[in-house]
């Protein structure tokens, strides 16, 4: 068992079901089954409902201890009040980020006080501003600083309009430019946004993956039985999106694409998930009067691998602005249960190319619905196609997603190859 001390500070943990707190909760999880000690400096779990969820009802600081039963571990969570916009925008997300680095460094004096050292301090973008507190903690106490990052949040925001003020922008990549000089390592998700930061900052940009459970996540075989179980018929072509409804996916191309095909009626969309613009897709959906596709939520994780083999079609959007900036982490799971997916992105970015290498699912440019529903009338006479692309999918996930490899490779690049759990070696 390793002895070494982890700190994560993040917006988002688990129980969080999609998403950067999906992963951070699997990624401490691991660390903690592995002999690692834990510690969570972490918000009330709100995304991507955009409202702190039950039971977490007392949103004043809260101290969790989390056992695991079946590793014997455990994680000390802490978590800090935070403003939760119902309908975030630019400026509302700075302002959620002001009160969460307010919030969370109460906590984290409170842990210098304790003089408690950290071999190794985790801070997640987005926010890109937390790295200050994990700087801080360093600072005083020791230990190395990884930035991790998920999404670069300032060109997110500057290419999708939801900042436009130049002399902010400047300001806002000044402060990022010196985290990056100043921090240990540097982490992010694709080789797209490797090459990125990369561009910003002189030192390596590690590679670290999100992962899938290949375990939990697996293929089911009787697709027929599973849509009659969920109320389809066994011949319908499911066609779904499962994830965050926010503003950088487009999901009004599904709504558009839906009453392209109204008459087709063995095509069935589903729509699932949470988030800010839930409520005017629905409200385009009941003006168009839409009868074949509905909008389910969140599911519970213990039926959600059932739920995604029903499923013929994914589909994984993305505005075209987005770019390099964002790889969709609903892709690993889509992978894992082998599911055929419509992906929406541009040659020239590392998401096309990872697609079109191991021939993991159909390509389409974005924002374009009237493709969209052409591709998934095409994708109804191409099964054989569609079975190859399950096949490459599932087999992509064991070899390169598996969170065994992914988290073992992570932890012999900050600790050392003598910290590498011996099961993996």
């Amino acid at each position: 068992m390793n002895s070494k001390n982890v700190l994560l500070i993040s917006h988002n943990y688990a129980p969080e079901p999609t998403g950067i707190g999906k992963y951070n909760g699997e990624m401490i999880d691991w660390l903690a089954k592995n002999g690692y000690n834990c510690t969570v400096v972490t918000t009330f779990p709100y995304y991507p409902q955009w409202k702190v969820q039950e039971p977490y009802t007392n949103r004043w600081f809260k101290k969790e201890i989390v056992n695991n039963p079946s590793s014997g571990t455990k994680v000390t969570v802490y978590r800090c009040p935070s403003y939760i916009p119902s309908q975030p925008s630019g400026k509302k997300r700075m302002v959620q980020d002001l009160s969460f680095w307010i919030s969370k460094s109460w906590v984290i004096l409170k842990l210098l006080m304790l003089s408690k050292r950290f071999d190794l301090i985790i801070t997640v973008a987005p926010p890109f501003h937390l790295a200050y507190l994990g700087l801080m903690v360093r600072n005083f106490t020791g230990g190395k600083i990884l930035y991790h990052i998920q999404d670069l949040q300032i060109e997110a925001a500057q290419d999708l309009g939801m900042l436009s003020n130049n002399k902010l922008l400047d300001k806002l990549y000044e402060v990022e430019a010196n985290i990056l000089s100043k921090v240990d390592f540097v982490s992010t998700i694709s080789e797209g946004m490797i090459e990125k930061v990369a561009a910003k900052v002189d030192k390596e940009v590690i590679f670290f993956p999100n992962w899938a459970d290949t375990s939990f996540f697996y293929p089911i075989a009787d697709r027929e039985s599973l849509k009659t179980s969920w109320g389809f018929n066994a011949d319908d072509l499911v066609v779904l999106y499962s994830g965050a409804i926010g503003e950088k996916q487009g999901l009004e191309n599904v709504i558009h694409a839906a009453d392209l095909l109204r008459n087709e009626t063995k095509i069935k969309f589903i729509i699932c998930g949470s988030g800010p613009y839930k409520e005017r897709l629905v409200e385009m959906a009941n003006e168009k009067n839409l009868t074949n596709l509905i909008f389910m939520p969140v599911q519970d994780k213990d039926k959600f691998n059932e739920f995604l083999n029903m499923a013929d079609l994914h589909l994984v959007l993305q505005k075209a602005n987005a770019g390099d900036l964002v790889m969709p982490s609903k892709l690993t799971t889509i992978l894992a249960v082998g599911g055929a997916s419509i992906v929406t992105c541009l040659p020239g970015t590392s998401l096309h190319n990872l697609l079109s290498k191991y021939n993991l699912g159909y390509i389409i440019e974005p924002e374009s619905y009237e493709l969209l529903a052409q591709k998934i009338k095409e994708i109804q006479h191409q099964q054989g196609d569609t079975e190859q692309k399950c096949g490459n999918a599932r087999e992509y996930a064991i070899k390169y997603l598996n969170i065994d490899n992914v988290m073992g490779s992570f932890v012999e690049k900050v600790f050392g190859a003598q910290a590498v759990p011996a099961q993996l070696n």
